[in-house]
């Protein structure tokens, strides 16, 4: 069984910093990519920012410059450090995992951390 925990969300105020991690553990074999989605109320969830094993990066253009991905192989460990946080920021941050394991291949979701921007 595979879990991944999610740690490092909370309040801040615009302008400020956050760093989330991302720990998988379990029967795992290999990862390809990791990755963090976000969800704001209301709206659907979409990517921020993903990794693939060998370090080549995506991120979506509302967090360019503003945010980095990074990865720890040795740990199965994801961060995001995000910085000039905005109020449209504000959602619930998701880590995906896209992994092998012993029995599976498949795609594997944290149970999510909350991230609010606000004065």
């Amino acid at each position: 069984q595979v879990q991944l925990v999610e740690s490092g969300g909370g309040l801040v105020q615009p302008g400020g910093s956050l760093r989330l991690s991302c720990a998988a553990s379990g029967s795992i074999f290999s990862i390809y990519a990791m990755g963090w989605y976000r969800q704001a109320p209301g709206k659907q969830r979409e990517l921020v920012a993903a990794i693939t094993s060998g370090g080549s990066t995506n991120y979506a253009d509302s967090v360019k410059g503003r945010f980095t991905i990074s990865r720890d192989n040795a740990k199965n460990t994801v961060y995001l450090q995000m910085n000039s946080l905005k109020p449209e920021d504000t959602a619930v941050y998701y880590c995906n995992a896209d992994l092998v394991t012993v029995v599976a291949v498949g795609d594997y979701w944290g149970q999510g951390t909350q991230v609010t921007v606000s004065s």
